[in-house]
């Protein structure tokens, strides 16, 4: 029987200007460009079988950190007829503040998390300033408390969530960074998350300044290569780009929500 394929959508919730190429780029040169960063939650549907990957942050955090929250990322998934309350699946690429805040907005939900990303949230390393500085504390005690209630859902490395939906541990920026290949109408797409900020973080292998292992990080980009059935099949998880190559559901939702299984425009 063939596989059924899912849909793909971005909801951009929020958004960073003004940076310099050393905030976009380990050893930049300062005279490069900088690319803006868009902040996305990612929704995976097929018939009446929803996934949300990841909760985004909210108005204490952007005010906190400088960024302009546009829309709560919760409130959102309205725009797609699905209800925060009732969501039942959700998939963590990682911890830090901008993908795992609102863990509180989500009373049903179970969440999919790699054993080394609790771990490494939890242990020795956030002993040091600039390895917890992109995560937030209440952030991480929401996460501890799911665990303790029995709603975290651990995979170690590769793992099937559902047909045509598996999950891949690439480390990198996080220490257990995940990354999602997805089966849709176009072929297998590769949600990457902060495996790669921008497209020009894989297509040319520069590295994003957070990181905690640079070799996992380049190594990641080989893998979302192999996954990914092109690379326009690979999609980023900041780039302002993203909001432009590919089309709106529907005209109201323009600049806010896309069609990742919809293929790119070349524009």
């Amino acid at each position: 029987m063939p596989m059924l394929p899912f849909e793909i959508y971005a909801i951009r919730y929020a958004h960073l200007g003004h940076r310099h190429a050393g905030e976009n780029f380990l050893l930049a040169d300062p005279h490069e460009y900088a690319s803006d960063l868009d902040y996305f939650v990612w929704v995976l549907r097929r018939g009446e079988e929803v996934y949300l990957v990841d909760t985004g942050f909210a108005e204490e955090a952007a005010q906190r950190r400088g960024r302009e929250l546009l829309r709560s990322p919760a409130d959102s998934l309205g725009l797609l007829e699905i209800d925060a309350r009732q969501v039942t699946e959700i998939i963590l690429t990682h911890l830090h503040y901008d993908h795992a805040g609102n863990l509180d907005q989500f009373p049903r939900a179970r969440f999919h998390i790699q054993d080394r990303e609790m771990a490494y949230a939890t242990g020795r390393h956030m002993g040091h300033g600039p390895l917890r500085a992109p995560f937030d504390l209440p952030d991480i005690l929401h996460m501890v408390r799911h665990v303790f209630a029995g709603r975290a859902e651990f995979h170690d490395g590769d793992a099937e969530i559902a047909p045509g939906l598996t999950v891949h541990r690439v480390g990198g920026h996080s220490a257990g960074l995940q990354v999602l290949r997805v089966w849709t109408g176009r072929g297998w797409v590769v949600v990457a998350s902060d495996a790669s900020h921008l497209y020009a973080h894989f297509q040319a292998s520069r590295v994003f300044p957070v990181v905690y292992n640079v070799g996992e990080m380049l190594e990641g980009y080989r893998l979302l290569y192999r996954l990914a059935d092109s690379p326009d099949h690979i999609v980023p998880g900041h780039d302002p780009l993203v909001m432009k190559h590919y089309p709106a559901p529907r005209p109201d939702l323009e600049g806010i929500v896309v069609r990742l299984d919809c293929a790119p425009s070349k524009g």
